[in-house]
């Protein structure tokens, strides 16, 4: 398949590990931050860690856009679907994410509330139409990638006259995650870890372009490399930070240039800018209140927001103090320094969304990294012995 395979290949991958190895300076460490979970995946599947030098670290960062949902906001959906009058549709993902004392919107399906597992936006309207009689709430999620489908839906419902169809809008944005994580005195108190350079996601960068994190390479001196999702993709995206850092330049390079162009996909802003705006804060598990974080829905289209239409109030819900989902995402902890990793915490029995979420830290290492850690405590007894 073009554009999968050739980004596959094992025998490159090592020649350009080689290459990383030859570049880069012995008394100097490298810390990159992989924004997406995408990213967090590839490095886990591929084991492209092990072909690192030692000095080069890579550090999981928040882009899960189920991982960093705060539980306030999932509570709140959980009680907006056992409303009676209400269909809830979601994405399968967030099924099973832990709300407040282990609840979950699975459990509360279980329990009789009408909540249905949707593959896109175009689901949900189609309830809405054979069902006029049922409120049917889309609860939106994702950062910039899944946006313009859930404007389209809002477009489509205004079109067909669909006045039981409303969106509950938690869509969240990138940059201002990136700007949260570099400067807030409140996430540095919280913990923070050092970071010389940030791969920039991938799906995202095809609709807002590279042109939005030039801020962040200048002002902060920290370079962007925006790469795809295949090995071969994040390997090289590794090089080009490497030469950057030795050569002291702090820009915006694309190496995703098969799918990413610096302007991004003006459609698809344009159909955003006109039925979403950004809110002044958004929380993000881990990084607090994010300014600027978020998106709402504009008061012309207030007829559609579902916290309007059943006046829905976030609870200030806390996260459980034994999991460690919100210092993993700031890239504090791995997955394994949790004390929860792999013993109560398991895709089983999930209780921090890093588990649940296909792209979560937690849920790459258990079907990963964790066999590699194995496999490298074995090696080290055997050295010793």
């Amino acid at each position: 398949m073009k554009y999968i395979d050739e980004y596959r290949d094992g025998r490159l991958a090592k020649d350009i590990a080689r290459q990383i190895s030859e570049e880069v300076r012995p008394d100097v460490n490298y810390h990159f931050m992989e924004f997406c979970g995408g990213h967090t995946h590839a490095i886990s599947r591929y084991g492209l860690e092990d072909l690192l030098p030692d000095n080069v670290r890579m550090i999981h960062g928040p882009g899960c856009p189920v991982c960093v949902l705060p539980i306030g906001r999932l509570d709140a959906a959980i009680a907006l679907a056992q409303r009676p009058e209400v269909t809830l549709c979601t994405y399968g993902d967030l099924m099973r994410v832990p709300g407040s004392n282990g609840s979950s919107l699975l459990k509360a399906k279980a329990a009789g509330a009408d909540i249905r597992m949707v593959y896109s936006t175009l689901d949900a309207l189609r309830i809405a139409e054979a069902e006029p009689h049922r409120e049917v709430v889309f609860f939106a999620i994702g950062f910039e990638t899944t946006t313009p489908p859930t404007a389209l839906a809002l477009r489509a419902a205004i079109e067909k006259g669909l006045e039981n169809f409303s969106i509950y809008c938690n869509h969240v944005l990138t940059p201002a995650a990136i700007q949260t994580i570099l400067a807030s005195p409140e996430v540095a108190k919280l913990g923070t870890v050092k970071v010389d350079g940030f791969i920039g996601p991938a799906h995202v960068s095809t609709v807002i372009g590279t042109e939005p994190y030039d801020e962040f390479a200048e002002n902060f001196r920290k370079p962007v490399v925006v790469a795809g999702f295949e090995p071969l993709d994040v390997i090289q995206a590794i090089l080009m930070l490497v030469r950057q850092i030795n050569e002291g330049r702090y820009v915006v390079e694309n190496q995703y240039i098969r799918a990413v162009k610096p302007g991004g996909n003006r459609k698809a802003q344009a159909e955003v800018a006109e039925f979403f705006e950004q809110r002044e804060s958004f929380e993000w598990r881990g990084l607090g209140d994010v300014p600027q974080g978020a998106l709402r829905l504009r008061e012309e289209y207030s007829h559609y927001d579902a916290e309007k239409r059943f006046g829905l109030v976030t609870p200030a819900s806390k996260d459980n103090p034994a999991c460690d989902c919100g210092a993993i995402l700031r890239g504090v902890k791995r997955p394994t320094d949790c004390k929860l990793f792999g013993t109560a915490c398991t895709p089983d029995t999930p209780m921090g969304s890093c588990m649940v979420s296909s792209e979560g830290a937690c849920a790459a290492h258990w079907t990963y990294g964790r066999f590699r850690e194995h496999a490298k405590t074995k090696e080290i007894e055997r050295s010793v012995a």
